[in-house]
């Protein structure tokens, strides 16, 4: 799970051209939210514990709560500053390593991508990192049985339907389901529940040179926001060999062609 800011009420530092993460509140990646869902029912289901896990600053603990408060059993938070600064390749390298040291899995769910960073690339990499395989855009799971699952993906406006050995990662798309709103008993409860923290050190079976900075190829120089300008048109007339000949040499002036 991922802590992302409110996208409706975020800002943009035209000076330094990067998000304001500082100008709204956080919240759940909405397509985690799905994930946890999907995860509360197959354990309602199949029976099982569901475990959430995030990488940030320590606000985060509180989406972990609002995770616990929608079903979630355990929630770790991965916080430390050795894994600031991290890409999608340090991240899921640190996810992975978590993961490992949870030592029994099954399914591992993730939303398809994150509000921010729209990359897509985290749940894949953790699937690579771990050795498991990825089933992708999954917006329905048919069933789980005999060390076995059988989901439907949306790929290219078709329905693709995988049977994946388990354990394995299924990232899981909008249409999938419904989150459930946590009620105010589910809200106290969840107050009461320890959130573990996990610090770097305490992932002492991985490479620390692997984490944040360190262990990132990319890095983002600058984020653009799309400007719309206004339409113009141009009127050509004459007969159709004189309309295409200044047509082209319109085009080419434009350096369209």
């Amino acid at each position: 799970m991922k802590d992302v800011p409110d996208i409706e009420k975020v800002k943009f530092n035209l000076e330094t051209m990067r998000i304001d993460r500082s100008s709204a509140p956080n919240e759940i990646n909405p397509f985690d939210l799905h994930a946890l869902e999907e995860a509360v029912r197959l354990k309602e289901k199949y029976g099982g514990v569901v475990t959430a896990i995030s990488m940030g600053p320590p606000m985060a603990e509180k989406s972990l709560r609002e995770a616990l408060a929608r079903g979630a059993d355990r929630a770790i938070l991965l916080s430390d500053r050795r894994f600031a600064g991290s890409d999608t390749l340090a991240t899921s390298y640190t996810l992975a390593c978590a993961i490992r040291k949870l030592e029994s899995y099954d399914l591992i769910l993730t939303g398809e991508k994150t509000v921010d960073g729209d990359t897509g690339q985290v749940g894949p990499e953790v699937a690579e990192h771990l050795g498991i395989p990825n089933v992708p855009y999954v917006i329905k799971i048919q069933e789980i049985s005999g060390g076995y699952v059988i989901a439907e993906s949306m790929l290219d406006s078709e329905i693709v339907v995988y049977r994946s050995t388990l354990p394995a990662l299924i990232s899981v798309t909008k249409d999938i389901n419904f989150p459930r709103i946590p009620t105010l008993r589910d809200k106290i409860k969840a107050r009461k529940v320890e959130v573990t923290i996990w610090k770097a050190d305490d992932l002492s079976e991985c490479s620390q040179e692997m984490f944040g900075v360190h262990g990132s190829p990319t890095n983002v120089a600058r984020v653009d926001f799309p400007t719309i300008e206004g339409r113009r048109g141009v009127r050509i007339d004459g007969d159709p060999d004189t309309c295409v000949e200044k047509l082209l040499k319109y085009l080419s002036e434009e350096g369209v062609i």
